[in-house]
């Protein structure tokens, strides 16, 4: 389906205490990559906005905190109804400022309403537990909110990562404050509107737009327990040491340069097919596209099968653009510069031709790298689109040592027919995901998200049963009514 980009521009403020509120300290245009118009205008909060925001949802979360967890629940059921009566809508819009296709726009919306529908079940699943530890005495646990969190989302998902934590911090019984990209905030209109007309009481879910500036407010601040943040590992690393020397909780997801193990025994179609949509998906604008090829042995049969089914991506159509020109620019140099450290180019994306009426867009098409060498930007650098790096390995050990070496840590996978090499490669990959003949290898929940190395500071995953203890505290609670005649150290 078509893209549907807005005709006209959308004004967007920021949201506070379950009203939209003008920014203070300027605005900024929000650009669509597919046609390199204006399709909206934000504007950003003034310090003393920020500081006034944050008080109110502090303010909101102490009759929250105490709500039952069955009755939040209520809000988050609506929540979901909302999203899944304007799905198509939102997918629109977070396509048209995200570069992403509409079909894309839409499967990132249901894997949030995935993690929505997990959010939906902690109150049958997480109970709290109690028990007889000694005659006449008892333990019980309690989970409690943290108070107010925040949370920081890049541009590449405006829906997807911030509904990773949204629905599981607000059932927990906190307040969130969000801070989306500066570059697709239009997105979050949808979704602070949704949750209030599913209920949530105002003040629970705080918009601030900007950048920066925003985000160092919101990190400083006292009232923020907590810090949440999908980004660049340079980014995500600074945020870390910033909320952490201040005492915060802090779990911030860098990037990544995933790597493929291709053998010779794999599936041709499977392989081709699950390569090739790995890293033109979103149009390798994702952390967890694949960026690296580790071909072993005799594979060109499979990587002509990678090649033919990227050459058929239609931008516009089954891949979208960049995100801005500037991104766009550095990426055709970068294939520039593979090719003059000695890559060969199997399929050049800087030949793919714009849409029709959209030659002002961000495009560039599927590009696949022969034969790059270690150690060069193609190999060791998060490029951030549509390329694929292929480095030729004599066995499987040198793949998995060349992905070991990288300083990411996000995820491998592995193309086989063989149940010993795909088992081992799980074994001795250094990544926190796995992926067997899966290009993507992003986990269902419950099974929560989440890399190693570079690609993570802080401890736990940001989604599933993980997430639960980094949002919330447990509460341990001992219980003696009477003393007992068989005294003993635990009595």
């Amino acid at each position: 389906m078509t893209v549907k980009i807005p005709a006209e521009v959308i004004s967007c403020d920021n949201f506070i205490r379950g009203e939209w509120v003008k920014g203070e300290a300027g605005s900024h245009d929000i650009i669509s990559p597919y046609n390199g118009k204006k399709i909206g205008r934000v504007t950003v909060p003034s310090a003393a906005q920020v500081q006034s925001a944050l008080k109110l949802a502090d303010e909101a979360q102490i009759e929250w905190g105490k709500t039952p967890l069955k009755e939040r629940t209520r809000v988050m059921f609506a929540f979901r109804d909302i999203l899944i009566r304007d799905l198509n809508e939102m997918a629109h819009l977070k396509a048209s400022e995200s570069g992403k296709t509409f079909d894309e726009g839409k499967a990132g919306l249901m894997k949030g309403i995935e993690v929505l529908e997990y959010a939906l079940s902690l109150q049958n699943i997480d109970m709290g537990g109690k028990l007889e530890v000694s005659r006449g005495v008892s333990c019980e646990y309690r989970r409690t909110a943290l108070g107010v969190i925040a949370n920081i989302t890049p541009f590449n998902f405006p829906a997807m990562v911030p509904m990773w934590t949204i629905p599981i911090a607000l059932t927990l019984g906190n307040a969130y404050v969000w801070k989306p990209s500066d570059k697709t905030p239009l997105t979050s209109i949808r979704i602070a509107n949704a949750l209030k007309e599913a209920g949530l009481p105002a003040g629970l879910l705080t918009v601030l737009h900007g950048n920066a500036e925003t985000v160092n407010a919101i990190i400083d601040s006292p009232i923020v327990k907590a810090v949440g943040f999908v980004g660049s590992t340079k980014v995500a690393k600074l945020v870390y040491q910033r909320a952490t020397a201040l005492g915060k909780r802090a779990l911030c997801m860098g990037g990544a340069k995933n790597h493929i193990v291709l053998l010779p025994d794999a599936n041709p179609e499977l392989a081709g097919i699950g390569i090739a949509d790995s890293f033109t998906g979103c149009a390798g604008q994702r952390c967890m596209a694949a960026s690296v090829l580790l071909a072993v042995g005799d594979v060109d049969k499979h990587i002509e099968k990678i090649v033919e089914r990227a050459k058929a991506m239609q931008l516009g159509n089954n891949m979208g653009a960049i995100i801005t020109k500037t991104q766009k620019d550095f990426l055709v140099e970068a294939i520039g510069r593979a090719e003059s450290h000695g890559a060969k180019i199997l399929l050049d994306g800087r030949l793919a031709k714009a849409p029709t009426g959209m030659d002002e867009g961000n495009w560039l098409g599927p590009t696949v790298l022969d034969g790059v060498k270690l150690g060069t930007e193609a190999h060791a650098v998060e490029l951030f689109g549509p390329i694929i790096s292929i480095i030729r390995c004599k066995d499987l050990t040198e793949a998995i040592s060349i992905q070991n070496t990288s300083e990411y840590g996000n995820a491998c996978s592995v193309f086989t027919n063989s149940g010993a090499m795909a088992e081992r490669v799980s074994k001795e990959a250094k990544a926190g995901m796995i992926g067997i003949n899966v290009g993507v290898p992003v986990p269902r929940e419950p099974f929560s998200f989440g890399g190693v190395a570079a690609s993570k500071f802080g401890h736990g995953d940001i989604t599933g049963e993980h997430s639960l203890d980094f949002w919330s505290d447990v509460k341990k609670i001992t219980v003696k009514w009477e003393k007992q005649n068989d005294n003993n150290w635990m009595s």
